[in-house]
């Protein structure tokens, strides 16, 4: 029942949050995720054929911005509660079978379920890719591997909360790799924006009950591996990307690859061990059938909530998306505070909330101060 109120509130957050002049202007970017400009057109999904028959509905000019407003609150809303799904599924897998190697190439793999009969059906295209194109996106690829590795790592070691709180540290990170790799530095307000970030997730740190370095350390490098994702991306926009890569498609093939890359060394790592900590799973309680369903739920909201977040982006204006994005993480630090039972103290719910807060300041002052 918590699990069902915490979902219901997420898509009433997102239908609430987002009636605003921005919904209106001109759609971010559908692959800020990963850095890299979409094509002119989304590739069609089943959601995006629900999105355009929506758009195309509409009776009149004067009721179209209510039906965009509804439109937008709606795709916001499915995003939050699959991020939900996605992370209470992912960490309860984690507690039964503690092997994040092999849950991360799982939830990578299901993808390949999502996507290959899409490419064989008329709903979307099949990607076609060179060998120079696969060549560009590897850098790509291997950072989006090694960000989701990281993060599953966290999200098994500490509580989910604690890993969202330190990976909302991952605008300082970004600000850091591009004045390192791409000498882009921002304005003096950006910078300053960063101070309640690093202050945030510092107090939320020293605070936390369940505090873990490897829950830490690897939702760092989550933000280092993103960071630089983003950096490689904007490197291949110079290059070509094939065709019928679109910002769905990309992302597809950057999931396939990073699928690949990560199999050999999971199989080598985990391989021996998951024979004897499925047995273990079976002698403690839990099913065949609840392992096997709750790693496929976890892999697929995993893909789908990617999938719903490039629909916002290409929807909503930056400082919108700026705003769902930080209430999307508030959003799954409650959930699972609610489901797991998660117990905060005054000091680290003040850290969270000022780290959270200046992400969200940050955000804004990037978007504005150019």
């Amino acid at each position: 029942m918590a699990l069902r109120g915490v979902i219901l509130l997420a898509v009433v957050s997102g239908a609430a949050c987002f009636n605003a002049p921005h919904l209106h202007a001109r759609p971010a970017s559908a692959m800020r995720a990963v850095g890299v400009r979409p094509r002119a057109q989304l590739a069609r999904t089943p959601v995006a054929v629900a999105r355009v028959s929506m758009a195309e509905a509409a009776p009149a000019e004067g009721s179209s911005g209510l039906l965009n407003t509804l439109k937008v609150g709606f795709l916001f809303g499915v995003w939050y509660a699959f991020n939900i799904v996605y992370n209470i599924s992912n960490k309860k897998i984690l507690n039964a079978l503690p092997f994040p190697w092999t849950m991360a190439v799982v939830q990578l793999g299901v993808g390949l379920l999502y996507l290959l009969p899409l490419w064989m059906s008329p709903l979307r295209k099949a990607p076609k890719l060179s060998s120079e194109n696969i060549k560009a996106l590897m850098p790509i690829a291997l950072m989006h591997g090694i960000g989701h590795l990281c993060t599953v790592i966290s999200l098994g070691a500490g509580a989910v909360s604690f890993t969202h709180i330190v990976k909302a540290a991952e605008p300082f990170f970004s600000t850091v790799m591009s004045a390192i790799f791409t000498k882009s530095y921002f304005p003096v307000p950006v910078y300053l924006a960063l101070l309640p970030v690093v202050g945030g997730v510092g107090i939320a740190s020293l605070t936390e009950l369940s505090f873990s370095w490897v829950a830490f350390l690897n939702a760092m490098g989550s933000n280092t591996a993103f960071s630089l994702r983003a950096i490689f991306s904007k490197k291949a926009m110079e290059k070509p990307q094939g065709e019928n890569m679109g910002a769905a498609n990309l992302y597809g093939v950057l999931t396939i690859m990073s699928f690949l890359m990560l199999l050999p060394f999971a199989l080598v790592l985990e391989g021996a061990k998951l024979k004897g900590g499925w047995a273990a799973a079976i002698a403690a309680g839990h099913t065949a059938n609840y392992l096997l369903k709750t790693s496929l739920v976890s892999g697929l909201f995993y893909y789908l909530y990617n999938e719903v977040a490039f629909l916002c982006l290409d929807n909503v204006h930056p400082i919108t998306h700026a705003v769902g994005n930080t209430i999307k993480r508030v959003v799954i630090i409650l959930a699972s505070v609610v489901v797991f039972g998660t117990k905060m103290t005054p000091l680290n719910q003040i850290g969270s909330s000022l780290a959270i807060f200046g992400v969200l300041l940050y955000s804004l002052a990037k978007q504005y101060c150019k």
